[in-house]
């Protein structure tokens, strides 16, 4: 069980699915919900980083595309337009509450990077000390890793990881794990607890989502590097962020992943 005491430093991902409507179009009202939440977090002492998917998202939106381009060029370019949107709603949002949100741009090579990487503890930390919000995206326009292996939930772990976080919870479109595909098999059951991350967990993981790029195969990936360092897991379902304050209470929601006593 975790002790809310205990959870100091929280990161929070959140997907494209969670970001925008089943049209494409950027989700306003979810958006201002989450700012709402974090905030609030942050009143109540914790520190919070988000890592945000959604800049292609809502670049295609902002373009008016009706569908996800097929070339890598064409995502970079709508991640380059989505992102100016998406952070200034992220800005708008969180400054109504009075908290001052940073961004991030990072690439994988900059994460494998000793030198880089340390640049980057040191900002985090700093702005945390600010008692800023620091928002993190892959670099879309320039790496193309999380365009094609949907590695921002595998970058939120990373995150984690670098700032000794205490949590990550991770927001997507469905209520956590199952031991089937819920779309498929109408008598799937959530998995409440995963007490370790083995082949039967990673064979249970299913494939990509419509709107984004990760799929529960990445986010398995993710809780492995979060738990291996020491930090447990939530998924959960981004549709109420107001869910979040249900982990920090320990109540059954989504599916948690532990961390073994012994770490």
């Amino acid at each position: 069980m975790m002790k809310k005491e205990k959870i100091n430093r929280i990161v929070v991902k959140v997907g494209t699915s969670t970001l925008t409507h089943k049209t494409g179009k950027t989700n306003i009202a979810r958006i201002a919900k989450l700012a709402s939440v974090l905030s609030d977090l942050k009143n109540e002492g914790k520190e919070v980083v988000l890592v945000s998917s959604g800049a292609i998202g809502v670049g295609l939106s902002k373009l008016r595309l009706s569908e996800r381009p097929s070339e890598i060029s064409g995502l970079q370019a709508a991640a380059a337009v989505g992102q100016c949107e998406l952070m200034f709603l992220y800005d708008k949002f969180f400054s109504e509450y009075g908290v001052v949100v940073s961004q991030l741009l990072l690439t994988v090579e900059e994460l494998d990077n000793e030198e880089s990487k340390g640049h980057l503890i040191d900002t985090l930390n700093q702005l945390l000390a600010y008692d800023c919000l620091p928002i993190v995206n892959e670099n879309d326009s320039i790496s193309v890793e999380e365009l094609i292996n949907g590695d921002n939930d595998c970058l939120s772990a990373r995150v984690a990881q670098i700032t000794n976080a205490d949590l990550l919870i991770m927001l997507t479109d469905t209520d956590g794990l199952y031991d089937g595909n819920p779309a498929e098999n109408a008598s799937a059951m959530p998995i409440r607890r995963v007490k370790e991350i083995n082949d039967e967990i990673r064979s249970i993981a299913g494939g990509a989502g419509k709107k984004g790029t990760g799929g529960f195969v990445t986010k398995i990936k993710a809780a492995e590097i979060a738990v291996s360092s020491g930090i447990p897991v939530v998924i959960m379902n981004g549709a109420k962020p107001t869910g979040i304050y249900k982990v920090l209470e320990n109540k059954e929601i989504g599916t948690y992943f532990e961390v073994a006593e012994n770490d």
